[in-house]
């Protein structure tokens, strides 16, 4: 059946400003980085993917190694490019990544020009595209010089492969002078890409001050924390669920009692608000405009449906976010520096 896209897509969507740059990114954006690789339900990634389309979601974010295995999910959502959404690729912002293990040898992770550059190249041909609008170095390398790592980054935009670069999964200071380094270079450090949620705060005051600082945007993954700021670990640890599993990023050492305490008072000040868990866990993400886009996962279509929900209730007033920094609180102490 052939896919068009709704004409109402752009009526509820939220655009957000990166930085001070001239791109516009969805409030609300979505990961491929599971439920979309080798492994999984073909027609199910695909009706996620133009679900979000008509929802106003422009941006789809991926990178070389997901999946599982690694680079099905570029090479899937090439395929819904060709066959769904080609005729809007210009409505279109597609990001991807280079970082971690892809290849074995000296030259297959980490952030070399010689990595980077070549990891891009194999991306592209696995995406059917001859440029990304965002590429990102997935994380910093200790051995490499940041100066290599970010002329490779001058260089992918000056040869027409990546619009826009950011970085992912470095720290205030890494940033703040990788930033540096491409203002000299003439090529603007667009937007960083951090782990940000109300259970994970590490980006306060420190990194928001150097993007602010730099006129960068970011966009905060792993918005719910791995599913935890949702209903799914209420009543405990579910047996399909990815704490249940042999997942390295969420198991059940993580679901302790503290965790749900925080979590079930959360979700009562959610239901007060008329929102899920999860709506107000991304309002909160989005609050102030400080962050440009929440990067949300899937595994069926009305999560996405849910999440984009939250548009229409991102303010806070003083008394709530008093209320979740209590919450927050370790038990029984005082709230630590965030």
């Amino acid at each position: 059946m052939v896919y068009l896209a709704s004409d109402e897509r752009y009526e509820g969507m939220k655009y957000n400003r990166t930085g001070k740059s001239g791109l516009k990114l969805p409030a609300i954006s979505l990961g491929l980085w599971h439920n979309f690789g080798g492994i999984n339900s073909a027609e199910n990634g695909r009706s996620m993917i133009t679900r979000a389309f008509d929802l106003g979601i422009t941006h789809f974010d991926l990178a070389n190694n997901y999946g599982p295995p690694a680079g099905s999910a570029e090479q899937f959502f090439g395929q819904v490019l060709s066959s769904d959404l080609k005729p809007y690729r210009d409505e279109l912002v597609i990001s991807t990544k280079a970082g971690y293990y892809m290849w074995p040898g000296p030259y297959g992770e980490w952030g070399s020009r010689k990595y980077l550059i070549s990891s891009l190249d194999q991306s592209l041909k696995r995406m059917g595209l001859e440029y990304v609008d965002i590429f990102y170095s997935h994380r910093f390398d200790p051995e490499t010089p940041l100066e290599e790592t970010m002329m490779a980054l001058d260089q992918i935009v000056r040869s027409g492969k990546a619009l826009y670069v950011g970085v992912s999964n470095y720290n205030a200071e890494q940033t703040a002078e990788a930033a540096r380094i491409l203002k000299d270079l003439g090529t603007p450090l667009l937007i960083h890409q951090p782990k940000y949620s109300l259970l994970d705060r590490w980006i306060e005051p420190g990194l928001q001050d150097v993007l602010d600082e730099n006129g960068m945007g970011s966009i905060a993954f792993c918005p719910l924390a791995q599913g935890m700021l949702t209903n799914k670990y209420l009543n405990g640890v579910p047996e399909d669920s990815r704490a249940a599993g042999t997942s390295v990023f969420l198991n059940e050492e993580h679901i302790t009692p503290e965790a749900i305490r925080k979590v079930r008072a959360l979700n009562q000040m959610a239901a007060a608000r008329g929102q899920s868990l999860a709506q107000f866990a991304l309002a909160w993400v989005l609050r102030g405009g400080r962050v440009t886009s929440a990067l949300i996962g899937a595994s069926r279509v009305s999560q996405i449906e849910e999440n984009v929900a939250t548009l229409s209730n991102l303010e806070f007033s003083r008394d709530e976010l008093e209320r979740i920094d209590s919450i927050l609180q370790p038990a029984g102490g005082q709230e630590g520096s965030k």
